[in-house]
Order: C-alpha cells, then structure tokens, then sequence
C-alpha cells in the first residue's frame, strides 16, 4: 500500500489487499467511517484505490497511520475463517471500545505468517533437522517474493515499458560490462575472504580448549603453539587480503556508479539539446531538469551502495547455507530461522516508515520555504511589526518537522533493537541445540565452534534488503523515464542543401502558409508575405496574431502545416538547418542572459569575436555606457538569467549578441519593449548602419519601433494581414495602422 495524493481534506492511497476483494473492501470503508475525523470514505475493489475525506484539523499523518492500522486489522481478519463482518468480529470492537485504531502491522498478513511457517511445523510435526531448514528457506523465499511484487507494484506508474531485450542493469551499464562483471566478482572474493576468518578464529579457540586440532596436526602442525601461531597468521593474511580486495571492489563499484551517470547524462542531454522545440516545449522544464539529474544519479547509485550489498548477502547465504547443511545439519535451521522474520521486518519496517518519511519531508519543507520567504520579505515583515507573528509561525513549523522527525527515530530504534534480539536469540539457539549435540555426540567440537559466529555475519546485513530492493526498482523505473525522453524525436543539422552565408541576400517569402500548434486553431491562415532583401520590414498586429509565430517559423524552430517558406527562393525545409540559422540573427522579447560575465554573453553569439567586435557591437546596441559602468566592466557577473541587471539592459546585452553574430538577416521579436523612448531612438539609428544591405525584421508593438520601416504589415486575428504600407501609406489609409497611431501619439502626450 502506498499514498498517491495527500492534501488537507484528502487523501488517495493504492491498496493492493483491497483489489479484487468487495467483501475487503466494504470492511475497511466501515472500519475507517468509525474513525474520529473522517467523512467519507469509497474502497474500490476493482483497482485497489481508497479515497478518504476528513477533516483539514487532521494532519496528513495522522489520516496515513488511520489507513494503514484500518488496513491491516482489515486484512489480518480477513485471513481468518468463518469472519462474518468488521463490526462482529471481538478484535475490531475491542479496539473501538478503547477509542483507537489497532496497531497491527501494516503488512499483509501473508507475508508475516510466511516468517512463523517454520515454528508450526517444528511444533505440530517435529520433522528432521533437513526438512527445518528447507521449510526456513520457503519462508525466506516467500518474504522476500511477496516484497518484490509490493515494492514493483509501487513503481509501476512511474515506470515505462523497456522496449530493449537486455536486462535493465545490462542497458543501464552499456559499454562497461567488463567493469561490472569484475567488480561483482571482487565483490563475492572479498565476502568470501571475510567468512574465512571467523573459521580460523573458530579453529584457534578448539586449540585453546583442546590443546590440538587432529585436523591440522595431519597437515604437520603438532603442537599448540605452532597451530595458534599458524591460524593467526593466515588470519592477519586472509584479513589483509579480504580488506585489499573490499577495497578495489569498492573503487571499481564507484568508478562504475560515475561511469553509468557521465555516459548517461552527456548522451541524454546532447539529446535534449537537438531535440525538436515543439517537444521540449510541450514538457516541463522541472521534468526535464529531473531527468537529467535525479533519475541519472539513481542509475549511478545502485552502483554505488545497494548493488554491492546484494552480492554480499547472495554469497553469504549461498555459502552459509551448504555448510551448515553438510557439517552442522542439526542446528542449521535454528541458525537461520531469524532469516525470515528479519527479512519481513525490513520489508515492514520500510513500508511503514515511507507514510512517516513523507510527512516529514512535507513539514521539512514547509518550514525550509517559509524561513527563505521571511528572509526575503524581510522590509516586509518589519514594515508590517510582524516579527512576532513570524517568530511564533517559525516555532510551531519547527516543532511539527520535530515531532514528525521524532517518530521517525522512534520505530527505527524500535526496529534495529529488534534486529538485535533476533540476531541474539539465533546465535543462543546455535549454542544451546549446538552444545547438546555436541554432548550427544551428533556433532563434532571441532566442527561447531568454527560456525557458531557465521550467521551473525549474514543476520547483520539482512536489514539492508528491503533498501536494496526498493532502490533497484526505483533504478528501473528511472531508466524508463530517461528511456522516455530519449524518444523525442531530434532535429537533423546536417542534411539537406548546403547554404553558404556569404552568398545569402536574404529575401525572405511566406507562401501561403497556415500554421497551428498541437490541439489549438491555426495561429496563421494562408498568410502570404514578402520580406524584401536589404530592407527593413516591420511587423504590428494585436495579441495573438501570430508576430513571434513568423519568426519561428523563418528559424524552422517550427515547421509550416502547409504552405512554404522561402529564402532567396529556397524552400528552408529543403536546405541544412544549421545553415540556415547561421544566416539568422534573432532576438527574442524575453531577453535571456546566462549566468556568467556579460563578456561571456556577447560572445555566445559569435564564440570566436575579438574584444573589437564586442566592443563595436555593445556600442550599436547602445550597450556600452551602461556596460563601463559596472564594478568590473564586461568581466562583471550577471547572475542567473541576468538578475543583477535590469529589463533594459538585459534586452540591450541581447541585441548586442546577436549583432556580433554579424548575419545577413536580423529579426528583432520586441527586441526593445522594455527600454526608454530616447534609447530606442539611439538604437534605431544605430541599427540603420548595421542593416545597410542586411534584411532587417522588426516585430513590435509600439508603432514608432517601425516608422521608419521600408515596409510594415499589420496582422490581424487569424494570422491574416490585414494592411501593409509604408508608414506613410498606412496612416493616409486611415484603417487599423492609423487608429492604433493616433492612440499611441495620444497616450505620449499626455
């Protein structure tokens, strides 16, 4: 069972017990309506689904422990013969009587009942030593399978179909298997080095007690002393050994985790880099951005810690195993009977604490955002008084993060003391049902006290299971979404017609084209226009018209939906893309500057511009004033998306880069909104040098932009022109133009 969506009032939770059982299903809605606080409740047995209505008093962890505690009273009577309904049944009113929920576990009752398999047989049929521990390893295997299916079926929304055959861990490593399949090895030699140890410790303390081994006096070692000193050398041997290949195993895991995250994130985003606009444009920024950093960090991360851990506890169990099963068959079961119930504890303990760890991470983060937006509303806050108000808001925030924190530490104390008692109570059986068949003659000394310490060294690393399988199919379902982007289709550069910048004049022809985005009406219909070579053409309409559409569609940052777009008589979709944009320089209405020197974001432009060019091009763009007046002139930092400068001076950065490109075309998309009437003024004259024998597009809002235009048209809604002229002309004709002249003349002067 898993939560879905939590908000105050509601919550959905997917509840696998609950799918395909109405009669489950009805118990658990009657079960949860008894609860204090909650309103409605709808179970749905088709798809597992529970939705629950309560009051916004109640925190969202508090409604999660009422699911989960209604959930597995639900299911554990639901195991049970002959139960009739929630209300009849002696557990569920107890428990109401008390005025609390049950505090069953919040597992199936399947899977705990797995892990007590092996006591009901030995009590009820007392079968051999053999059968006890087969019937140990069947509840292990069961445990660990139902986890498996649990923890896969809360991935499965996030998960995309691997289309490829290979194995998710082989796609996922690519060109570095050999790396993979040495550092699995290193990593079964070095467990196995470890168990050596305890054998030779083991062997060391039959010496002490006995005065000899006959094992190893048949390989010549006839005295104690030369035995001890014998074992405790291929002790310190075996240690230094087994730490020396840990070691490379470790570093080669490492090397691996970044190998897989470098491959990975430089393939997905050169990929994301020449991936078609309208793709990136119909995804979310944040999606994107996780892709390429937390879902390519979780493929390295297995690598790096939960990978290795699995091998460790494979090889121990495969090797512990047939060595009590062959030397030591009468106490192997009571050595490994905690294996399940351990299993099933971490499976338990990490089901029931992600309810915890998610409204931890909600009250962490609520108090995170709220201490950055008081610090940042600081003039506020104190021009309001309110300081009291928020030392107070900041107090009860923290004290929920607190609280919720202490739970938290509170089960997973509870658990690990319960790790330990199992792990205790194992190695007091090895002892007690070891030392007896020692005395009865059943099972050799020397061979007993060898084994008696080796389970504890699996026990301990059993509570790392249920990580280890949550984190790889976490891993599998990042892979399906890195796998997901890396089906958007790419823009292709390099082919078709090659175009040679130089020879460009630059005419640019819009036949009859149409264009609409995906599931919208056509922005523009049939549109048809001429943007001269070597003039400058001017572009006005209302809102939605289609102005920055056209400057698109000249960049082929979109394709037509029919018609054709022309340069120099050229069908651009027949020529290279990466030609063409050479021969384009652009600027958008929302200047975006990168976080670096404004040096640095001149020359993205024109990567190789001498500091004569920038200069040259900062002064066209009347950019250079402002420029010299900064603490370290162009060596200064603008900060993230240009955050230190202000609207105008970032639209005049942009300009200024795409001046430096020096290309046969320039388009301006409102290149000068956010700058005064006189620096407009400054760069328009600038600008008619600069586009002497260039085609220079202006689109515009403000008329006096494209008074001086060779020719203007104004787009009406639909994409259809609904004048064209000259400044001249257009205000003669008296239509749209001069209308919105008189208006834009009348507002200046007041």
């Amino acid at each position: 069972m898993r939560p879905r969506s939590v908000i105050p009032g509601r919550q959905r939770w997917d509840i696998g017990g609950v799918r395909g059982r109405p009669g489950v299903a009805e118990l658990l809605e009657a079960e949860l309506r008894e609860s204090p606080g909650v309103g409605q409740v709808r179970a749905n047995p088709v798809t597992g689904r529970l939705l629950v209505y309560h009051d916004t008093t109640l925190r969202g962890a508090e409604v999660g422990r009422l699911v989960c505690n209604a959930v597995a009273l639900v299911l554990s009577q639901a195991a049970r013969p002959g139960m009739g309904s929630s209300r009849s049944h002696p557990g569920v009113v107890a428990a109401r009587r008390r005025g609390r929920p049950s505090t069953a576990p919040s597992v199936a009752a399947a899977s705990g009942a797995a892990a007590v398999l092996t006591l009901r047989l030995v009590r009820s049929f007392r079968p051999s030593p053999v059968v006890r521990l087969g019937a140990v390893l069947v509840a292990t295997a069961i445990v660990v399978r139902r986890a498996w299916r649990r923890s896969r079926h809360s991935q499965q929304e996030s998960m995309v179909s691997l289309e490829s055959p290979q194995h998710p861990l082989v796609q996922i490593v690519g060109s570095h298997k050999q790396k993979l399949y040495l550092a699995s090895g290193l990593s079964i030699l070095g467990q196995i080095l470890e168990l050596a140890p305890f054998l030779l410790l083991g062997w060391m303390s039959v010496v002490l007690i006995k005065g000899s081994s006959t094992a190893l006096v048949g390989l010549g070692l006839a005295s104690a002393s030369a035995q001890l000193w014998s074992l405790a050398g291929a002790t310190a041997l075996v240690y230094l050994a087994a730490a020396r290949v840990s070691y490379f195993a470790g570093v080669l895991w490492r090397d691996l985790a970044g190998s897989v995250q470098h491959e990975w994130r430089t393939a997905m985003y050169e990929h994301v880099q020449r991936a078609e606009l309208r793709c990136l444009e119909g995804e979310r920024t944040s999606r994107l951005a996780q892709v390429l950093t937390e879902d390519i960090n979780q493929l390295g991360h297995f690598f790096a810690a939960s990978a290795e851990d699995l091998l460790h506890l494979g090889t121990s169990f495969l090797i512990l195993v047939p060595l009590f099963w062959l030397l030591a068959p009468g106490v192997a079961w009571i050595a490994f009977l905690p294996v399940p119930i351990i299993a099933w504890l971490s499976f338990a303990h990490r089901e029931r604490a992600i309810p915890g760890y998610a409204a931890s991470s909600e009250h962490g983060a609520a108090l995170t955002s709220q201490l950055i937006n008081n610090l940042e509303a600081g003039a506020t806050v104190k021009s309001f008084g309110n300081e009291s108000y928020e030392i107070d808001r900041i107090h009860r925030l923290s004290q929920a993060y607190r609280h919720s924190s202490h739970l938290i530490d509170t089960r997973a104390v509870g658990y690990n003391q319960l790790v330990r008692l199992c792990a205790m109570a194992s190695f007091v059986g090895i002892i007690a049902w070891g030392s007896l068949a020692v005395l009865a003659g059943v099972l050799a000394f020397e061979v007993y006290l060898p084994l008696v310490g080796l389970p504890q060294l699996l026990l301990s690393r059993l509570p790392a299971l249920g990580g280890a399988v949550d984190q790889y199919q976490q891993t599998v379902a990042a892979l399906g979404r890195v796998q997901q982007l890396r089906h958007l289709p790419v823009e292709q550069l390099d082919i078709g017609r090659h175009l040679e910048v130089e020879r460009v004049r630059g005419e640019l022809v819009l036949d009859e084209v149409t264009f609409a985005y995906p599931a919208r009406p056509p922005v523009l219909r049939s549109l048809s226009m001429r943007l001269a070579a070597g003039q400058t053409t001017g572009i006005v309409g209302v809102t939605g018209a289609g102005k920055t559409t056209i400057a698109k569609l000249l960049l082929r940052l979109d394709d037509v939906t029919s018609g054709r777009v022309l340069l120099d008589g050229h069908d651009i979709r027949d020529l290279r893309l990466h030609d063409l944009r050479a021969t384009i320089g652009f600027v958008a209405q929302d200047a975006f500057l990168f976080d670096g020197t404004v040096r640095d974001n001149i020359m993205y432009g024109s990567i190789h511009a001498d500091a004569q060019q920038v200069t040259r091009a900062a002064r066209l763009a009347d950019a250079d004033e402002f420029i010299q007046a900064l603490p370290a002139r162009y060596d200064t930092m603008v900060g993230e998306r240009g955050s230190t400068l202000s609207g105008g001076q970032k639209q005049r950065l942009s300009l200024t880069r795409a001046l430096v490109k020096n290309a046969p075309i320039l388009i301006l998309d409102e290149a000068t909104s956010a700058v005064d009437n006189e620096t407009e003024a400054a760069i328009h004259r600038a600008l008619t040098d600069f586009a002497r024998g260039r085609t220079l597009v202006i689109i515009a809002h403000r008329l006096s932009t494209i008074r001086h235009a060779d020719w203007i048209y104004v787009l009406g809604t639909g994409g259809v022109i609904a004048e064209q002229g000259t400044h001249h002309q257009l205000l003669a004709d008296n239509g749209v133009y001069a209308s919105l002249w008189r208006l834009q003349i009348g507002e200046t002067s007041r």
